[in-house]
Formats: structure tokens, sequence, C-alpha cells
């Protein structure tokens, strides 16, 4: 049995969730039977769903443990320094797969780890000091233990090398991909969305956790001028609070044009493609990225993208993307109003991006993951 660990799923830990559980329903078409889940909290979070909706009438079995995840987040670490295996807790397992950065330490088991970002390397200072700690102390001891590391981009493949001292050749590059639905929108389901959030006829839309990296502050300073020009009517800024975002609400509060910025919280993916399909564009900010799955998504629904020209984001939206420096309010203010004030660059823009998002697929990144497995059990799972 392999297992995948889909506990940042039934917790609903933003980005890292959605890879968790588009992983596990790609690799249930593909590995069948010999697919098994682990999460933590069982019995008090999920089982993982969906699997209906992706053609899976039988779930791939779970186990897992009771406890929830900052008490497993301990217990692993612990066991990590003391040298304990925890390879009772996976019985029959062939291998194990960590799809955040929390690895057991197992002994007769091999392992896969994804690593998404190596944030707290970048900007220590945009963590709680015991997840910082935390980090800084666990991740070196995962990464060195890990059979393979997955890496969801070339930059963090990098700053693994670089930054852990981790083999290039351990380390395999997966991007992963924006889910099926993601995709252009029928009018009145974007009319419909338009309603549901109370947005405006002109918006930017921005998507992710609200949190220090993200970069949300100079956003929102940017748009001011945009906003004076009448190029637009409002930002969008779709996520929940995340950590260390009481800075961004004090300097959103002190705006002058605080009501021009709508804060819907969480969208659910039923209204979210239709969301992105609705904005004029959609903008990434952020200081760093592991990967920046909005860009993505943004690009299948058809809508054209502006990012930040830091860590990964170039390498997702390449050349259907425009880039602005994060760290300069003005630069940031300058693209956007380059792609707002030309209708013809943003139908370009959004061809583009539909084109590029087409490359990705969760059933590739499933494939090339089962390629990872192949490589660490030393049998062939997939047929050519």
């Amino acid at each position: 049995m392999i297992y995948l660990d889909v506990s940042s799923a039934v917790h609903g830990k933003a980005g890292l969730s959605r890879y968790a559980e588009s992983l596990a329903h790609a690799l249930a078409a593909l590995l069948g039977p010999r697919l098994g889940i682990f999460q933590n909290s069982l019995g008090r979070r999920g089982p993982l769903g969906g699997w209906e909706a992706v053609g899976v009438s039988s779930p791939p079995p779970t186990i897992g443990v009771p406890y929830g995840y900052r008490a497993w987040r301990a217990a692993v670490l612990a066991r990590s320094l003391l040298r304990l295996t925890m390879d009772r807790q996976f019985p029959g397992a062939e291998l194990f797969h960590a799809t955040e950065h929390l690895l057991p330490p197992l002994r007769h088991i091999p392992t896969a780890l994804t690593v998404h970002d190596l944030v707290w390397e970048h900007f220590p200072q945009y963590h709680k000091a015991k997840n910082y700690l935390y980090l800084r102390t666990a991740m070196p001891l995962y990464c060195a233990r890990a059979s393979a590391i997955i890496a969801i981009s070339e930059s963090t493949k990098g700053d693994l090398a670089a930054r852990l001292g981790i083999a290039p050749e351990k380390i395999t590059v997966i991007p992963e991909a924006a889910a099926p639905h993601f995709g252009p929108q029928p009018p009145e389901l974007v009319e419909t969305a338009r309603a549901r959030y109370a947005l405006p006829g002109r918006y930017l839309v921005t998507v992710g956790t609200i949190e220090p990296r993200k970069n949300l502050a100079r956003l929102v300073d940017a748009c001011g001028p945009l906003f004076a020009e009448d190029l637009v009517d409002a930002l969008v800024v779709v996520g929940n609070k995340g950590w260390l975002y009481e800075g961004f609400f004090r300097h959103l509060a002190a705006c002058p044009w605080r009501d021009r910025v709508i804060l819907p919280g969480f969208v659910p993916d039923t209204d979210l493609p239709a969301v992105y399909a609705g904005a004029m564009l959609t903008v990434q900010p952020s200081l760093y990225e592991g990967f920046g799955l909005p860009v993505l998504e943004a690009m299948a629904c058809g809508c054209p993208v502006c990012a930040s020209n830091a860590s990964s984001l170039p390498e997702v939206g390449g050349d259907a993307a425009a880039y602005f420096r994060p760290e300069e309010t003005e630069d940031i203010t300058a693209c956007l109003r380059r792609v707002l004030s030309d209708e013809a660059t943003r139908r370009d823009m959004a061809q583009r991006g539909l084109q590029r998002s087409a490359r990705y697929s969760w059933a590739a990144t499933a494939t090339a993951t089962m390629r990872v497995y192949e490589r660490v059990l030393g049998e062939t799972l997939l047929s050519d």
C-alpha cells in the first residue's frame, strides 16, 4: 500500500489543501487498490471526500491518528530528534508520501516528501516565532531523511539546493495544476457570482491567504491612482485571514480608498472560477511563492494576470502574464495601468493564458509523481 498524507486537505489549509486533495484524486485513477490515505485528526475531521466527482466509486482505505495537527506535528518532531521510528503507525506500507512539511521518522518504509516553499528561510519575520523555529529545526531533518523530494517549482528546487544543501539529483520538480472545473465561465454564472459577493462591473481580484508575504498593503496603495484615473472600480481580496495579518488591516483602515477594497473572505470552489472570469485582471503581488496556483487558475478561466517577478511566479506565468517589481508600489501601478488601459492587450493575454494553463493537469502531475514512486520502490507502476 502506498500511503498519501491528505491531512492538509481535511484541515482546509489553503494551497496545501488543494495540492493534497487534487493529487489524491488523480493518483486513485492510477494506483487503484494500492493507494491508501493517511490523515491526522482521524475521527474528528474528514474523511477526504469528492471521490465520486472524479469517478472513483470506492474511496481508498484511510488510516491515521486520532489527535490533531499540532499534537501530531509535535510527536513527529520529537521522535525525529530522538531517532525513534513511527513504522507501526503505517501497517503494510510500501511507501509513504508526505504532501506537506511533516515527515514521520520511518525506518523500514521508503518516503517521498513534497516541499512547497522555503518562505521561512527568505522571510523569517513573516512567521510566528514557534512556527519558524519548528521549520528551521524540522525541515533539514525531513529533507535529509526523505528517500526522494518533490519540489513544486524550479524555484523551490533551487532554494532546497542552495539553502538546505540538498543534492539536486534527489529533487524532482513536479508542478501543480488548476483543477478541471477552472475554465471559461458562462455569463450567467459570472453575474450570479457578481451579485452574491456584491462585485462591481470592473474589478481586480487577488486570491490567497491574508499574510505579510502576499504584499497586499502595497497592492492596495498601487490601486489608488487606478481608481483616481477611473480605470477600475474595486480591488477584491479573496481569502481567509492567515497569520500576522493585523498590519494589513490597520493599513487598510487608514487608506483613503478603503471603500474600494472588497473583502469577501473565503470563496468556495463552486464560485471562484466565476469570480476570476468576471475580473478585468487577476493580480498576484506576492514577495515569494513556492508556485502561485492562482496564476494558473485565473489563466484557465480566461482572466489576464499581472504578477510579481519574484520566486516561482514568472516560471508559472511564462510569457502569458505581465510582471512588476513587488517591492516598488509605483511599478505595480504602472504594470496594472498598462494592461487595464488596453483592451486588446487584455484579450491577447487572456488567450495566451488559456493556452499556457492547458499545459498543466493533475493527471500529468500524478503520472510524474508515480515515476518518483517507481524510482524509490525500484519497480514499474505505470505501463508506457
